[in-house]
């Protein structure tokens, strides 16, 4: 099916104007010289000549190679057109619908209704075919609106992938020296990167478009030892860091700067936005979950997650009915977002119970019909739930055999065309 595999081709010769820095680095300034012989950076090389290329001009190159693959300056990030469909915002949005179709195809193609019970689906190639990671693959994620998956890991590397699921062709690798990434994240506009490192106080923000790596060395106003699991707000507007005895920081995501600092009684275990961008879910380690309003800052509410000894992992359903807590135990609760607002001790809608290790990780598709729960302690440990009804789909995973192994991220594309599991194998499983 020709639609599987449309991938963006408006080409474009001219090179973006770049947007003035939100913060200028000034050892960026320095004429840096990077070495080119390393095995990431190699496939960046055009002759034996180029052993050693300035920060400049590593960065010309990011640029050309991302759009090269990309067909030219992909619509999603081209700033002169998002201009034109911003003075045009009048006209009808069906122009618009149609533009974002034929760019992705049946990359967000929808099902009227999910049934229960069997999941049509099928296994493809991973993700990551073309460049897969050495060693334990951190996160994998779709871009919000191109048909295009981000892969990271201990390896140092963050790569971006075409997918069409039949050959899934890089588009990149970036390479962080002494990094091992312990969480990446698209931002919400799909333009930059977002990555933390697993024992480290700083993290990188790579601009896709400008082909800048950027280090942010140090949040002024924040004092924790290590920055490693954060949060990106759907609107754009803000990116959320966990901190260490209960602090949470709400930063500024165009400036990286601070602009509030929240706690909750005990440890933070993991926090979810809002699909508005209005609230923050905040789970505890004591088994609490903290309700904020992101506006004031002030904890709204506060509920206790039912049986839960500790805390792992919490999502929010993209249409705001759903909040999903999953603990120690395994269990992970369901429950409906009205009442987790009014009551202090609610009970959920479900209770899943088919995961025997911690649940590790918890996560909705976007058309709020399927939630995936997994942990990260045993192999093949991943579950659909089929959500109107509340059942397990039965013929997921297949158990003939291990395929999954140790699930250490998930995420659906953006309107659950496909459905990624990244492993510690180094695999972005790919599924139809």
């Amino acid at each position: 099916d020709s639609s599987d595999s449309e991938v963006e081709n408006e080409a474009k010769d001219n090179f973006l104007s770049s947007k003035k820095p939100a913060w200028v680095d000034d050892d960026d300034e320095a004429e840096e010289k990077i070495d080119m012989t390393h095995r990431y950076k190699k496939d960046m090389m055009k002759s034996d000549a180029e052993k050693i290329l300035s920060k400049k001009k590593l960065r010309q190159r990011l640029q050309e190679q991302f759009q090269q693959a990309m067909g030219g300056v992909p619509a999603w990030a081209d700033r002169g057109s998002k201009k034109k469909h911003r003075k045009t915002a009048n006209d009808s949005d069906s122009d618009e619908d149609d533009d974002l179709l034929c760019r992705t195809g049946n990359f967000i193609s929808n099902s009227e209704s999910l049934p229960r019970g069997i999941l049509q689906m099928k296994s493809c190639l991973p993700a990551n075919q073309e460049r897969l990671a050495g060693g334990k693959l951190s996160t994998v994620q779709f871009h919000p609106s191109a048909q295009v998956i981000l892969t990271a890991g201990r390896d140092r590397s963050v790569s971006l992938f075409q997918v069409d699921g039949i050959k899934n062709p890089k588009i990149q690798s970036i390479y962080l020296e002494s990094f091992p990434i312990y969480k990446a994240c698209f931002s919400a506009d799909g333009e930059q990167v977002i990555a933390t490192g697993t024992h480290h106080k700083m993290f990188y923000v790579y601009d896709m478009m400008g082909g800048s790596i950027i280090p942010v060395h140090q949040v002024r106003g924040m004092e924790e030892k290590f920055v490693k699991n954060f949060e990106v707000s759907p609107d754009g507007s803000f990116m959320l860091l966990t901190g260490t005895s209960g602090y949470l920081h709400l930063l500024s995501m165009k400036t990286k700067e601070l602009i509030s600092t929240m706690k909750v009684n005990g440890r933070s275990a993991a926090s979810a936005f809002t699909p508005d961008s209005s609230k923050i879910y905040t789970y505890s380690k004591e088994g609490d979950s903290f309700v904020w309003d992101v506006k004031s800052r002030k904890c709204l509410h506060r509920f206790e997650d039912e049986g839960s000894l500790e805390g792992k992992c919490i999502a929010v359903s993209r249409n705001n009915q759903y909040v999903a807590c999953g603990s120690v135990s395994g269990v992970v609760n369901l429950y409906t977002a009205d009442v987790c607002l009014k009551e202090n001790n609610p009970k959920p809608v479900k209770a899943v119970m088919n995961l025997v290790t911690p649940a590790t990780c918890v996560t909705f598709n976007p058309t709020t019909e399927i939630l995936a729960v997994a942990s990260n302690e045993a192999d093949e440990a991943v579950k659909l739930v089929h959500i109107p009804s509340y059942t397990v789909f039965s013929n997921f995973p297949v158990f003939r055999r291990k395929q999954i192994y140790l699930t250490q991220s998930m995420d659906f594309s953006p309107r659950s065309g496909f459905f990624s599991i990244a492993n510690n194998k180094g695999k972005a499983l790919l599924y139809r």
